[in-house]
């Protein structure tokens, strides 16, 4: 999440999160949200900087939205097969 900042990254990451929980169905608190958003952010720019070969949306907070959100779904999806 390079460009955006620290309080930049809580907040998308909160937002983040919680467009995750929506989508996947979950139930999770703010906190989690946060987590979930940035941890997803993180994960994704990782990956797709393996394939791409660089970040991706340097800057762009909707781009690093998206990011974050595919992310966080991928994270969701990850627990919940690893808790059944």
């Amino acid at each position: 999440m390079a460009g955006i900042g620290w309080i930049g990254s809580i907040i998308l990451g909160a937002l983040a999160g919680w467009i995750a929980e929506k989508i996947m169905k979950a139930d999770m608190g703010l906190l989690m949200n946060i987590v979930l958003g940035i941890v997803g952010a993180l994960v994704a720019n990782f990956i797709l900087s393996l394939v791409l070969g660089s970040t991706l949306g340097e800057g762009s907070w909707l781009i690093q939205l998206i990011v974050a959100v595919v992310g966080a779904c991928a994270l969701i999806g990850i627990v919940r097969a690893i808790r059944r």
